[in-house]
């Protein structure tokens, strides 16, 4: 029972940033505005501070700065003020593009180098035994016949989520000086979630599918091997 209730606790912990980072400052943003009758770039600059704030509470609660937090940190802090300077409320919606370039260009640069930044985010969903991690380190070194097309698919994985959120970055930006802001505001988080979608559905084909398809075959291929060895194994084969 009190398993379950960690495991669970745990995946719910795992929602919590997404819920902060998207569904608050949305929320907030119409509160603001028509609830409060606050003005559009007001209700913006506000609905951005919780995020912030998260950002700021976890590097003082891990006592590490994160790149990551501390990218969107600035990239918020900087577009505040530069909003508010303006008077331009369609700045801050392009904020959010900011932190997706960079996370999609430092992605494909990862690739580039031959250090996939998405392998790490992916593993846990790979390797759920010791024979798997055991297939994933062969795979990896060089020492597996698949290893070439599985360090192949590794990269595509990472280069489909560099691609969609370079497009998401794009797109966003092009929304954020074209759309009405009031609807870009929601639209912003829907071309968000498509992107992640998008990752998710073409990563799963063409990357981490053939990935796990793959490791499941060479951790088979090792249990095998593992047995053929095991004392007595010969002999059997003699007898029979």
């Amino acid at each position: 029972m009190t398993t379950k209730t960690g495991k669970s606790t745990g995946k719910s912990n795992d929602f919590l940033p997404l819920i902060v980072d998207v569904a608050i400052p949305l929320g907030s943003y119409y509160l603001f505005k028509d609830g409060f009758g606050m003005s559009t770039l007001a209700s913006l600059a506000c609905s951005a501070v919780v995020p912030a704030l998260r950002t700021v509470w976890s590097v003082v609660k891990d006592r590490k700065i994160n790149a990551l937090a501390a990218l969107i940190l600035v990239v918020t802090v900087v577009s505040l003020a530069l909003s508010f300077v303006s008077g331009d409320p369609r700045l801050l919606l392009a904020k959010d593009s900011g932190v997706s370039s960079t996370i999609a260009i430092g992605i494909l640069v990862s690739v580039a180098l031959g250090r996939p930044m998405m392998t790490e985010g992916l593993k846990p969903f790979l390797i759920k035994s010791e024979a798997k991690q055991a297939a994933w380190d062969r795979l990896m070194d060089g020492t597996a016949a698949a290893s070439t097309d599985f360090r192949r698919k590794e990269r595509v994985f990472s280069i489909v989520w560099g691609v969609a959120l370079l497009v998401e970055c794009v797109v966003r930006v092009v929304g954020a000086y074209t759309v009405p802001v009031d609807t870009m505001v929601w639209l912003g988080t829907v071309i968000l979630l498509a992107a992640i979608g998008i990752g998710i559905v073409v990563g799963g084909a063409f990357g981490a599918g053939p990935m796990e398809r793959m490791l499941s075959e060479e951790a088979e291929a090792g249990e095998v091997a593992a047995s053929a060895q095991e004392p007595g194994a010969s002999g059997s084969a003699v007898a029979a």
